[in-house]
């Protein structure tokens, strides 16, 4: 299994990715709810997260990484506190991030 077939598979399921061609089509975006689940999702298993970049209105907005916080990616404190202040802004964003996947999930 690929890191985006892990994904795919493990993290975005059942969830509507919002990326309707306006980047790459292997970055996947999600609403402010969606987004909650994928962090519940990371958490659970095991991965980590170098940094989340939210859109807003197909516009690039803003960009936190765990080197911002001195914190190790699969720490959740740093991005759930990335997140948490992005929510606080109260816009309509658009959620997307860079994983860690460790090796020992990806089976090839």
């Amino acid at each position: 299994m690929k890191k985006e077939e892990f994904l795919k598979s493990k993290i975005f399921f059942g969830l509507k990715n919002l990326n309707d061609g306006f980047d790459s089509e292997s970055i996947y975006y999600f609403t402010e709810s969606d987004f909650e689940i994928v962090l519940n999702r990371v958490k659970k298993n095991g991965i980590g997260i170098y940094g989340i970049e939210p859109w807003l209105n197909g516009d690039f907005y803003n960009v936190r990484v765990h080197e911002q916080l001195n914190a190790e990616p699969n720490d959740p404190k740093w991005y759930r506190e990335a997140f948490s202040e992005f929510k606080k802004r109260g816009k309509n964003l658009q959620y997307s991030a860079t994983y860690e996947i460790p090796n020992e999930l990806i089976v090839e």
